[in-house]
């Protein structure tokens, strides 16, 4: 299937699990991930109408970035763990960083704005299993992270990110983000972002009201040799 194909065929699918759960199709963003891929797949998508893209390695995303940033309307959206030594090159290239889940990496991240820089829209990722070592902020902690975040100037606070974990159906890990972003919402009330859903789950993410998914596979395709 070509990408063109691959594209219409996840936005259709897209549509129905949203007119399902009685939502606007055109009320989600639909991120494509690309990581693997070479920045050629970026301009064709691109030219396909794409105007969300999501990384999750910085090394790989500031290349890309550096390539193909200068695409008209193109949003780069850092969807990865981030070390706060990298704060300064996700923030060079991101419009959007989902994966924000703790104070020192908000710091990193407001540190690292240049003068005149355009504010950084960020979301808070939540942890949704007991497991410490997932990444994510628990939710325990969630409300004071946002409180944090939304302290710094140079950071939008835009909503919650999460994951689902494999060893739980996800619309059991799913039922917990609007209490979440309830949560956030608390301390910054337009914080409206749900960032949840991948190709194996979107249609549960947005049932349990994901406005942000993030599809890899299903569009890209599989990843080259040698990536």
């Amino acid at each position: 299937m070509a990408l063109a194909d691959r594209l219409a065929d996840v936005d259709g699918r897209i549509a129905d699990a949203a007119r399902a759960a009685g939502r606007d199709p055109a009320a989600l963003t639909r991120i494509v991930v690309t990581k693997f891929h070479p920045a050629s797949l970026v301009h064709d998508l691109h030219r396909l109408g794409v105007r969300d893209v999501g990384e999750n390695r910085q090394q790989e995303f500031s290349a890309k970035v550096a390539e193909v940033g200068d695409l008209e309307g193109l949003r780069w959206h850092f969807i990865g763990q981030a070390q706060t030594k990298k704060a300064r090159a996700i923030r060079a290239a991101a419009s959007a960083v989902h994966s924000l889940d703790r104070a020192r990496l908000a710091d990193a991240l407001h540190a690292a704005a240049e003068p005149g820089s355009a504010v950084l829209d960020v979301l808070l990722q939540v942890n949704l299993t007991d497991d410490p070592g997932r990444g994510g902020v628990q939710p325990a902690e969630l409300e004071a992270l946002a409180g944090h975040a939304a302290a710094l100037p140079s950071l939008r606070v835009r909503g919650i990110m999460a994951v689902a974990p494999l060893d739980v159906a996800p619309e059991a890990a799913f039922a917990q983000l609007p209490g979440l972003a309830d949560t956030v919402r608390s301390v910054v009330p337009n914080a409206d972002w749900i960032s949840a859903g991948m190709t194996a789950d979107f249609a549960e993410a947005i049932a349990a009201g994901a406005t942000h998914l993030r599809i890899g596979s299903a569009i890209t395709g599989p990843r080259p040799p040698h990536g």
